[in-house]
This record gives C-alpha cells, structure tokens and sequence, in this order.
C-alpha cells in the first residue's frame, strides 16, 4: 500500500485532494494530518426528517473502480460524537462514514450508511487510544472494517452503494455537539487491489 501523506508538511495537499468545509486549523506534521474540528460540526441526516447535517470537514479526493483505503486515527475526545472518520460520498442523499466516536462518554465504533436517510449503527467500545480504520470498494459493494494493530481486521458494515461516475472518498473531523475537537490521521494508505474476503480478518 501506498501512504498518500509521505513526506508532507505544513499545508501541502496531497495530489488530488481538496477539503468540503475546510476548517480555519489543519496542517500536516510528522504525526501526520492534524485538523482542528470546528464546533456543531457533522455529516447526517436523521432518520425522523428533524435535522439535517453537512459541515463536517471533509477531505477528499474523486476515486475510480475498487480500491481500499485505510488510517490511523486518535481523538481529543471532549463532548459527545467527536469523531474521526473515513467516508465515501456518491451525493448529497448516498453517503456512509466509518467513525472512531466518543458515544455514551466511551470511545466505540461507529457506523452510518445514508440512502435518503442516515442509518446509525452504534459497534463497540474501543481503547482511547486510537485505532486504525479502513474502507474497501469492488463493483458497487462496500465494507468498513476496524483494527487495533493493523493486523487483524473486524468487519464494521457491509453494504451496496451504486455509482456509475467516480466517488468522493476521504477523512472527516467532526464535533457534532461540542465545541470542537482535535483529530490525527497517522497516515492515509491505498491500494487498488480490494479486500473480497471481507470476513477473513485479513
């Protein structure tokens, strides 16, 4: 796998990458990407029709055919649904979001697919100290899986999401209800190979 942060400092963009919301504090350091969440900060529409959220700080970049993608994530955990995340966007109404989350004042996975609505799935509790995240893509099928040494793999979500153009796919910061947060990616690796046997640990 390829690291897609190698060698970047300060606010250099890695090739292709842009922000949706680009927050007023991000910056890449030996640490890797550092971004400074801002306050009510969030990617969700809920399922009752009340409240639609899209100021999460998404960073993206447009990818082709199967691929996966994976990081490794530590969060200044403070208020509730302060989160790093992996997410993938097709649209507006079609997207889906792997998130490291401090839920029920614990940090757990979490997991949320959006057709129309947003369909939030608490995993489990997880160490405070971060864990690595990752999503695969082949054909029109998905899946998120966590691990906590990069080694072995656990299967968060498995889930279709059709899309006949490139995707959107990156790293959100979050603070939903918060004042704000400080998130890290460690790191950011890709490949264009799939993971297929998606229960196999690896």
């Amino acid at each position: 796998m390829v690291n897609l942060f190698s060698g970047l400092t300060g606010r250099n963009m890695p090739e292709g990458f842009q922000w949706i919301n680009e927050p007023k504090e991000w910056v890449f350091t030996e640490e890797g990407l550092v971004v400074q969440a801002e306050a009510k900060t969030d990617y969700f529409i809920d399922p009752a029709g009340t409240a639609v959220q899209d100021s999460g700080h998404f960073f993206y970049r447009l990818q082709e055919g199967d691929f996966t993608l994976q990081t490794r994530v530590e969060v200044d955990m403070l208020d509730d649904f302060d989160a790093a995340v992996m997410m993938l966007m097709v649209d507006d109404e079609h997207w889906a979001k792997l998130c490291y989350e401090f839920s029920y004042k614990r940090p757990m996975i979490v997991s949320v697919v959006t057709n129309g609505y947003s369909d939030d799935c608490n995993s489990l509790e997880v160490p405070q100290s971060g864990v690595f995240l990752r999503i695969t893509r082949f054909d029109d099928c998905f899946a998120f899986h966590y691990s906590l040494d990069g080694k072995w793999w656990e299967m968060v979500r498995y889930f279709r999401m059709e899309s006949s153009q490139p995707i959107k796919v990156g790293l959100v910061a979050q603070s939903p209800t918060g004042d704000g947060c400080q998130v890290t990616f460690k790191e950011l690796l890709f490949s264009p190979i799939p993971v297929t046997d998606i229960r196999s640990g690896t």
